[in-house]
């Protein structure tokens, strides 16, 4: 079993950063691959970041490549997410999620194959 909780989210203007950070307890955490999605109203639920569970390969949707980076602290038992030059249309709440599998090599950008979610941060970006 794994507990995420979600910290970091805010109001920032445009061009802005904010740091997200997801606290895991559990003793699996180091084993298992590490996502971000994100919700914002009246959209579906969209893949942000993954990293595996080891932190040496990670995946970013194509909308956040160059400006996100996902990293993980195993001995911490933390994930991060930073985001630089954010846009208002990076508005929404962002979740993190734990993969179902241990030790995957693989990184999945559909939720379904994550088990542990948080209770989701709002992050909200001004123009």
């Amino acid at each position: 079993q794994v507990q995420l909780v979600e910290s970091g989210g805010g109001l920032v203007q445009a061009g802005g950063s904010l740091r997200l950070s997801c606290a895991a307890s559990g003793r699996t955490f180091s084993r298992l691959a590490m996502g971000w999605f994100r919700q914002a109203p009246g959209k579906e639920r969209e893949f942000v970041a993954a990293i595996n569970w080891i932190g040496t390969s990670t995946y970013y949707a194509d909308f956040v490549k160059g400006r996100f980076t996902i990293s993980r602290d195993n001995a911490k038992n933390t994930v991060y997410l930073q985001m630089n030059s954010l846009k208002p249309e990076d508005t929404a709440v962002y979740y993190c999620a734990a993969d179902s599998a241990l030790y995957s090599s693989n990184i999945r950008t559909n939720g379904g194959f994550y088990d542990y979610w948080g209770q989701g941060t709002q992050v909200t970006v001004s123009s």
